[in-house]
């Protein structure tokens, strides 16, 4: 289908489009593309190399023969063998080359700890650490994290003294959420940037490919070891007409998150195109593809346009924007370019959405949502409305959000609910502060927290309900699975846009639509909010308020970085055991999963954060907020060896000690959420060998694959019915095991019958050998 890219602005940028897309074959630049342009402010000896793209993609396009989309241009570009890498959408896996890796804290531990178990001397690509994940909001920024510094001196340390050994970049607490810093410092249209967070696509909302991984992928290419992707499939969301009012750049992403769920992206690239591309900011881009995470999409993009261009200018990059511009043809998709899928979508005709309670793909239009919260029984007074996170926490996000506090303010009304405020960077704090914006949302009775994940990802000490206590908060995070931002399962968490998140507050009831509602004023009198409006940028610029950027030395060969034996946060690495070639039979299963069996449910996050670099204590939560099919009860399973009932881990541990491998069943989309890799290591350090499922969020199955695990799914998924959670499971043929074909399964039930089933996988030739080494890190070293 053909699709047509209408820039809005200026007329001059309009011909440049024109003329890049008309570019289809590779042409040698001329002498003033090749000047020095670095990819980052702070790496200034680090370039951006478009022309070696450029003849990448010269290679593939004559190769191909066919229009590319974007999302295939940067892909290809970035192949490690362009002239005979096998490329077939949905069905190749592809060798790439990254052009650098960014880590938040929690998942940078186990890392880094990889890294320095292969024993290499220095990153091979630009990388860097970003501390966010491990600052609990109580009361207050600057308070939380003064606290956060001592709780986690330890790890801060371990992580500031090996970026330094290694090469790599350290953000410090306090700089900000690793996705804002990336848009600000380091994405830019084109790029192939591979983060340790599973949001790390929203360095799409300045045109590159940046996609989110378990940590063993982040040592590969630390490693200089070409990094493996199954080929994307694209989606392709073209939209038309513009945003206007109370609509926003979320709702674009609430509303396909409606029509995909959150599987219907999985092994997709998600590709946005069309007229009304050009209405949407360059963050709001960033909170399109940010959520894109949460359908399953392997990442999502936009096309390079004026915003970006502005972004940039506005970041201080422009001789980025300048050599963008002369790169078009690279940088946008090609007339006709075929997508697998397309949705269409009428900006001027989207309404408004909050998605919720404890799924991110339950859509409501806003008109809608009173009535269906009223007749589901969700509670309709709002105790907590929390705006920010790395999803929403531009400075035009700020803004508009504003802009309703002061309409509030003006008319002698406060916030009913609780309402809290989390910049997503140092340089957007002192921006709005300086711009009168944290004020304002402060007077509203909003609490500025720190520059850092928080309650999105669990890290709030809630003191307003007790758990188990069934209430609704609204946010404009991303994510919104049970227990996910209190770990109480009782919450009813919806996400909106944060402008909708500070009409709800103030109003603190589920039910009122500000497009048609009227608030009462401190005078008695009635008034509607007007919609909401605010600068896409600062016209002073931005403040980059508190420097929190370590640079690594030019050589730290001889620094230290020690880890303490007796360390209650911090273990060093033992490698897995290999497989000893023989069949894996009679397993137990530990736990027959059912229904939604996310990450969080796998590996929680909140409390257990500050054990992310320790893999046995961490292990101390596998699996305890998944529900056991056999009772519908969390973390309470059966030893199928005592007969007693026990916790997930403490089962999975008796196993272990008596030498039995055990194996998980689980539903659909299992693993689906966070990138955390720890969902893989922990089953694997305990024991297990198989996790058998009717289908897999791709993150999850690739970590799984990497720390050799057997993920495998079944071929008929009414198959799950017959796995009973005291049945007996055997793999058969392992020693055939090969890329395409099926493997044998026996199910022995405890009557003593049998039944025979094949299980599919996605395995390739690499990564049967993973298996085989034990791990893909047990692999690299026998490699050397």
């Amino acid at each position: 289908m053909a699709h047509t890219l209408r820039f809005g602005t200026p007329k001059a940028w309009n011909l440049l489009s024109i003329a890049g897309q008309a570019r289809l074959i590779h042409v040698t630049p001329v002498a003033n593309y090749a000047q020095k342009v670095a990819m980052s402010r702070v790496e200034p000896n680090n370039m951006l190399d478009y022309d070696k793209m450029d003849h990448a993609y010269g290679i593939v396009k004559s190769r191909l023969n066919r229009p590319l989309t974007l999302s295939e241009k940067i892909l290809y570009s970035h192949l490690d063998d362009p002239k005979n890498q096998d490329i077939k959408r949905g069905e190749s896996y592809l060798k790439l080359r990254p052009d650098r890796v960014a880590m938040q804290d929690a998942t940078a531990q186990m890392a880094l700890l990889q890294f320095i178990s292969s024993g290499l001397p220095k990153v091979a690509v630009p990388s860097t650490v970003h501390c966010d994940h491990l600052i609990e909001a109580q009361v207050g920024g600057d308070k939380d994290l003064a606290r956060a510094k001592d709780i986690n001196k330890e790890v801060y340390d371990f992580l500031a003294s090996a970026s330094a050994k290694y090469g790599v970049g350290f953000w410090k607490p306090g700089s900000g959420i690793i996705h804002q810093i990336v848009l600000e410092n380091y994405a830019y249209p084109g790029v192939l940037l591979i983060g340790t967070d599973s949001h790390t696509p929203n360095g799409g909302g300045l045109g590159g490919l940046c996609i989110g991984v378990g940590g063993a992928d982040a040592v590969d290419v630390m490693a200089n070891i070409p990094w493996e992707l199954k080929c994307p499939k694209v989606i392709g969301v073209k939209l038309t007409g513009e945003l206007s009012g109370w609509t926003s750049p979320k709702d674009v992403i609430l509303k396909v998150a409606g029509i995909l769920t959150v599987k219907g992206g999985t092994g997709a690239i998600v590709e946005y195109y069309g007229p009304g591309v050009d209405s949407i900011s360059c963050t709001g881009m960033g909170t399109i593809c940010n959520m894109g995470a949460e359908i399953g999409a392997t990442t999502s993009v936009f096309p390079y346009n004026y915003r970006m261009q502005d972004y940039l200018k506005s970041t201080n990059r422009s001789d980025i924007a300048d050599l963008s511009n002369k790169y078009k043809h690279l940088l946008s998709a090609d007339p006709d370019a075929k997508y697998d899928q397309i949705i269409e979508i009428n900006l001027s005709e989207l309404e408004p959405h909050v998605n919720g309670p404890f799924t991110p793909d339950l859509a409501h239009p806003i008109s809608k949502l009173g009535k269906t919260a009223k007749e589901s029984g969700w509670p309709s007074e709002i105790k907590v409305g929390l705006i920010g996170s790395c999803t929403n926490s531009s400075y035009e996000d700020m803004s508009r959000s504003a802009s309703i506090a002061r309409q509030a303010i003006k008319n002698g009304l406060k916030a009913k609910s609780k309402f809290t405020i989390t910049p997503g960077s140092e340089q957007i704090r002192a921006t709005i502060e300086r711009d009168g914006q944290a004020q304002v949302l402060a007077e509203l009775g909003g609490i500025v927290l720190a520059n850092a994940c928080g309650p999105c990802i669990g890290q709030w000490d809630r003191k307003d309900v007790k758990k188990g206590e069934k209430n609704t908060i609204v946010t404009s995070y991303n994510r919104n699975f049970t227990g996910r931002n209190d770990a109480n399962p009782a919450t009813h968490a919806f996400v909106t846009s944060p402008e909708l998140v500070t009409a709800l507050a103030i109003a603190g009831d589920l039910g009122f639509n500000p497009l048609t509602d009227e608030l009462t004023g401190a005078d008695g009198k009635k008034f509607k909010l007007e919609s909401p409006y605010g600068d896409e940028l600062p016209a002073k610029g931005f403040d980059p308020g508190q420097d929190t950027y370590q640079a690594p030395p030019d050589d730290g060969s001889n620094l230290k970085v020690n880890v303490s034996s007796d360390s209650q946060r911090l273990q060093l690495l033992a490698g897995f055991d290999k497989w000893d070639g023989k069949d894996i039979v009679d397993m137990p299963v530990l736990i027959k999963a059912k229904g939604k069996c996310t990450t969080d449910h796998i590996s929680a996050a909140g409390q257990w954060l500050k054990y992310r670099g320790h893999l046995d204590n961490i292990s101390n939560n596998l699996l305890i907020g998944a529900v056991n099919s056999e009772n519908g009860e969390m973390n309470k399973v059966r030893n199928q060896l005592t007969g007693e009932f026990g916790s997930v881990p403490e089962t999975a541990r008796y196993y272990k000690a008596k030498k039995v491998p055990w194996v998980v069943v689980g539903d659909e989309n299992y693993g689906e959420g966070s990138s955390r890799e720890h969902a893989a290591l922990e089953p694997r350090h305990l024991g297990g060998r198989a996790i058998i499922v009717k289908s897999f969020a791709r993150i999850h199955e690739t970590n799984l694959k990497k720390q050799g695990m057997l993920p495998l799914t079944f071929t008929n998924p009414s198959d799950y019915d017959k796995i009973k959670p005291d049945s007996r499971i055997s793999l058969l043929g392992l020693q055939n095991l090969t890329p395409g074909q099926n493997l044998a399964c026996e199910i022995k039930q405890k009557d003593g019958t049998v039944e025979k089933i094949e299980l599919a996988h996605t395995m390739n030739d690499g990564q049967i050998l993973w298996f085989r080494a034990g791990s893909a890190l047990n692999r690299m070293a026998e490699m050397k």
